[in-house]
């Protein structure tokens, strides 16, 4: 198995890899994906206090107050 590097489609700059689930068969399988650009001057970026977004299998998890 290799070992894939995701890069930010507008910039170029590496990305960070977060882990996304779907489930299928009943059972919740892990995916790979790139995450937000870090990128200050990019056009997607993300910014600090960004968080992924909350798609299909995103896990969401409460905040506390």
């Amino acid at each position: 198995m290799g070992r894939e590097e995701h890069t930010c489609p507008v910039c170029g700059q590496p990305v960070a890899t977060v882990v996304r689930r779907y489930k299928t068969l009943g059972a919740w399988v892990p995916k790979w994906v790139a995450g937000p650009c870090r990128n200050p001057g990019c056009e997607a970026y993300a910014g600090d206090g960004a968080e992924p977004e909350a798609g299909p299998g995103a896990e969401s998890v409460p905040k506390e107050s």
